[in-house]
């Protein structure tokens, strides 16, 4: 990368890209496909690895990596968890972009970067030199195949299996990920003292659970609302596996931990009514499910078996999710709606609803925007809609 590679991109990385693809011959000697890219990489590192802003010879890979590539939060998050387990070698035997090896290195003596694409180890190589990361060994060649050479035991071995099927559509099951890790638990058990695998957050946890051997703990990773990644410990099991749900939003962490035999045993109270505040559990409790739990250990009422709503007339500020403060229960009509929210912009939540919010809001007649909520729902076998706005901003006055 030479300095007026940099100067280019860094002159230019407002710009509409598609523009300069088509002015390429007015600058004959920028490679301007890689200049995009770069500035491409740029644009998405603002909001997914900003901490690689400071690095000027940084060199991003293209699209569909940077698309499958971990975020900075959620790699730092598996790094700190790393601590736990290991201050020895490393192996990330699906490399890709590498943030997530990076992450390892921080904390790590030694990592392995395993990736079969020439291109990305080549940037790798690159990247760790920009970075000044000397604790990292770049491999160019079939994941599995190396592992079955190394003679050493490693300490931590993470693999991320691409979830794209030959046609490039995504997948979710272990068995259509590449590598198939059911298919090759044997080998990984063998070289690593523990195996962590990401799987897709669409995945099925119980069948996935059953499906890995060793399984001690999962790990289900949510930022901002929004579950991002769900992350099977395999190893050194002593019972049932842990479910941990973790939501990390604006510097903070709810964490929940739980197993299937204590949701399977706990009792659920239900409500016959909706008191002063609803509670909405987070991404990563919707994701794993423990329903009857959060009832039980949070001494609230479900609205229903499958609303996965809870209620009560006392507020409990410590609720790992969204709470909001019932204002109306309201007819399901836009001339009702309107006597609540004359500007008719509200943010719109189903939960056991037969429409999808986009449907309702739709029918309503509403607008995205505003401070108001209309939570559309089922208590006890009758459907609701209720006008809330989020009690923590209640609470603040904002």
């Amino acid at each position: 990368m030479t300095r007026e590679f940099i100067d280019f991109v860094n002159a230019h990385k407002d710009d509409d890209t598609a523009r300069l693809l088509l002015s390429a011959a007015r600058y004959p000697s920028i490679d301007m496909p890689a200049a995009v890219q770069q500035i491409e990489g740029l644009r998405t590192a603002k909001e997914k690895w900003p901490s690689l802003l400071q690095y000027e010879a940084f060199l991003y890979p293209p699209r569909l990596n940077r698309e499958q590539a971990s975020s900075e939060v959620t790699a730092e998050w598996k790094s700190s968890r790393a601590t736990v387990w290991t201050n020895g070698r490393v192996a990330d035997l699906t490399g890709g972009m590498g943030i997530d090896t990076l992450a390892f290195a921080r904390v790590a003596e030694e990592v392995d970067y395993v990736e079969r694409n020439a291109d990305l180890c080549a940037l790798m190589e690159h990247n760790l030199k920009a970075l000044d990361v000397s604790n990292v060994t770049v491999h160019c060649g079939d994941s599995l195949e190396w592992l079955q050479r190394q003679s050493r035991c490693f300490d931590l071995i993470f693999v991320d299996p691409a979830r794209r099927d030959r046609q490039g559509r995504k997948v979710a099951a272990f068995e259509d990920c590449t590598p198939d890790i059911v298919a090759h638990q044997e080998l990984l058990l063998s070289k690593g003292k523990r195996i962590m695998v990401k799987a897709s957050p669409m995945i099925d946890i119980s069948l996935g659970a059953m499906q890995l051997r060793n399984v001690s703990d999962i790990y289900v990773i949510a930022v901002q609302g929004e579950c991002k990644e769900v992350l099977f410990l395999c190893g050194q099991p002593d019972g049932e596996p842990r479910i941990h749900c973790h939501h990390l939003h604006h510097g903070e962490v709810d964490d929940f931990v739980f197993t299937r035999e204590e949701e399977e045993h706990a009792q659920s109270s239900y409500a016959s009514e909706v008191g002063k505040y609803l509670y909405e559990p987070n991404a990563a409790l919707m994701k794993a499910g423990p329903f009857k739990l959060l009832s039980q250990c949070e001494a609230l009422d479900k609205l229903a078996r499958n609303s996965h709503l809870y209620t009560n007339d006392s507020l409990d500020q410590h609720f790992p999710g969204r709470i909001f403060s019932v204002i109306a229960d309201i007819k399901p009509t836009c001339k009702e709606v309107q006597k609540w929210i004359p500007d008719m912009k509200a943010h719109v939540v189903t939960r056991n609803y037969p429409m999808a919010a986009a449907d309702l809001q739709k029918q309503l007649g509403l607008k995205e925007g505003g401070d108001l909520f209309v939570v559309a729902t089922t208590v006890g076998r009758e459907k609701k809609l209720f006008i809330c706005n989020l009690a923590d901003h209640f609470l603040q006055g904002k």
